[in-house]
């Protein structure tokens, strides 16, 4: 087949000029390889964007001068790849000691928070609201003595 038949002329690409409508369907479907690729590149930016944003959050919790982050700010755009790798290097144990501070830090806030909602207080503190609930009618005298005992042992 030549020119005339398909009206192709020698610059068109190999995909408009095929001579079967497979090979165009063919461009137009991803097989297992390319999916595979396009899986593998998609963890590693996914990857890179996590590090990334673990990066800056460390620059803004730092106690560095304002510079210096300015200076890191940059230096990630610019060079992005080769500034993390230089930061985490550098500074990689830094990262991971004020990290570990501000999981315990909030650990104690959140385990300082369970302690006032769940309100355990004294024994007599228990007793009393047990009694001002019997008084109430909202339980008996036998539920009573269980929240005493309970709160006395």
């Amino acid at each position: 087949m030549g020119e005339a038949d398909t009206g192709c002329s020698l610059t068109d690409s190999d995909i408009a000029c095929a001579e079967t409508p497979h090979a165009v369907e063919r461009s137009a479907v991803m097989d297992f390889w390319d999916f595979f690729w396009l899986l593998v590149w998609s963890f590693f930016f996914v990857a890179y964007l996590m590090v990334l944003f673990q990066v800056l959050g460390d620059l803004f919790r730092d106690d560095m001068s304002g510079w210096f982050k300015a200076l890191w700010v940059v230096a990630l755009i610019v060079v992005p790849f080769l500034t993390l790798l230089i930061y985490l290097v550098v500074r990689g144990r830094g990262m991971a000691e004020r990290q570990a501070s501000s999981v315990r830090e909030m650990r104690a806030q959140s385990d300082a928070h369970i302690r006032d909602v769940a309100g355990t207080g004294s024994a007599a503190d228990q007793i009393a609201s047990a009694k001002a609930l019997l008084d109430s009618g909202a339980i008996t005298t036998a539920e009573f003595e269980q929240l005493k005992q309970k709160a006395l042992a």
